[in-house]
């Protein structure tokens, strides 16, 4: 019999079964190709069987910091010692609110090699501060070829990084003390407002302007944003005049207040925040607490604490009797005092300048690409 022909009778039923259907009109390459295809597709189902991996359950976080946290889990000890790495899907959540025109972060794929859990997940280049993240986990075991045979995903869980410590706002200070230049006198602070903001105090609030919560501006790492309850003033004086700017960006009115009555020894002085809003203006955030006050307990944990007689930004010292107090010249101070204060303390009068709104730092967001005030945790 010539082999053509052989072969044809070799393969002449292959397609009868195919699908379970009889499908006659195959060339005989198209038979020998199926037979191979059926084979092959047999033993690639032998492999998986074989190679299966243990899938990651019951994903714990813990130890979460800014730019770090610690992963665990568990899983069945079937195969567990052919796991040689664990691979990581970490994706920022998505938010519902962000611009849909916005390019999507590229989600993270870390391999790590196996290593006793819980296993740290360390990267500023990949993890923000106070940002909700998803994350899921799948074992491998590398194979001699090189390519991995992996277990199916875990669950996906959620959690969210944390605020910027002590550490990484005393690298900050560092950062912004760089920058500060010298020291100019000042005699008050300024907080300026809408005329129906200050006839709201009167008329609601008994006189008293009350602490509110603080915006989003500035590093998204800081932890007194969103959180520490406060009053805003100001305390930068022109160069020229030694006297608060007439120009404002927040509303024409403007409470004036001596410095002694809201700075002093019987308050406590907190670094904040340092950042821009891509310009080459800097700002940096000062927070006053009385002692022992609710918002001096919140700063004493969370921030660097600064004397009030020695430091780059703003200071208070007596001389021959007298409170004498500086601030930097080179930044804008934004100065939080955490406590109620009365209007009759000061005085409320119309300035005569602009209201510059385009210089407002409400929910300003930090320039994350400005190398003078960033530090590599984030932003």
């Amino acid at each position: 019999v010539p082999p053509t022909r052989l072969c044809e009778r070799l393969f002449r039923d292959v397609v009868v079964l195919e699908h379970g259907k009889q499908i006659p009109n195959r060339s005989l390459t198209e038979r020998i190709m199926l037979v191979f295809y059926a084979g092959n597709k047999s033993q690639d189902s032998g492999i998986a069987e074989m190679e299966e991996l243990p899938v990651p359950h019951n994903i714990k976080i813990s130890n979460i910091t800014c730019d770090s946290f610690k992963i665990s889990w568990d899983m069945d000890s079937k195969s567990k010692d052919r796991i040689t790495h664990y691979f990581i899907d970490l994706n920022k959540k998505e938010n519902k609110n962000s611009n849909k025109f916005k390019h999507k972060d590229v989600p993270t794929k870390l391999v790590a090699k196996a290593v006793p859990l819980p296993m740290t997940v360390r990267g500023h280049w990949f993890l923000s501060p106070r940002t909700e993240y998803t994350v899921a986990v799948q074992t491998a075991s590398k194979q001699v070829d090189g390519d991995y045979v992996v277990s199916e995903w875990s669950e996906i869980i959620e959690f969210c990084t944390a605020d910027y410590s002590k550490v990484h706002l005393t690298q900050l200070l560092e950062k912004a003390e760089v920058i500060a230049g010298r020291m100019l006198k000042l005699s008050v602070f300024y907080r300026n407002q809408h005329k129906e903001y200050f006839d709201y105090i009167r008329e609601h609030h008994g006189n008293a302007m009350q602490p509110s919560v603080k915006d989003n501006s500035g590093s998204h790492g800081s932890p007194i944003s969103g959180k520490l309850e406060g009053i805003f003033f100001s305390c930068n004086t022109e160069f020229n005049t030694g006297k608060p700017p007439q120009d404002s960006p927040y509303g024409r009115y403007r409470f004036e207040i001596t410095a002694e009555k809201l700075f002093n020894p019987n308050t406590n002085l907190y670094f904040g925040d340092f950042y821009c809003m891509y310009t080459a203006y800097h700002y940096v955030i000062l927070v006053i607490a009385p002692v022992g006050s609710p918002g001096d307990e919140f700063c004493k944990q969370r921030l660097p604490q600064l004397n009030i007689k020695d430091n780059k930004f703003l200071t208070c010292d007596e001389e021959d009797g007298v409170m004498v107090y500086h601030h930097a010249q080179d930044v804008i101070l934004e100065v939080i005092y955490t406590d109620p204060v009365d209007l009759s303390l000061g005085t409320v009068a119309e300035i005569t300048g602009h209201q510059l709104m385009s210089l407002s730092t409400a929910n300003a967001k930090k320039d994350p690409s400005c190398k003078t005030c960033n530090i590599s945790v984030g932003r």
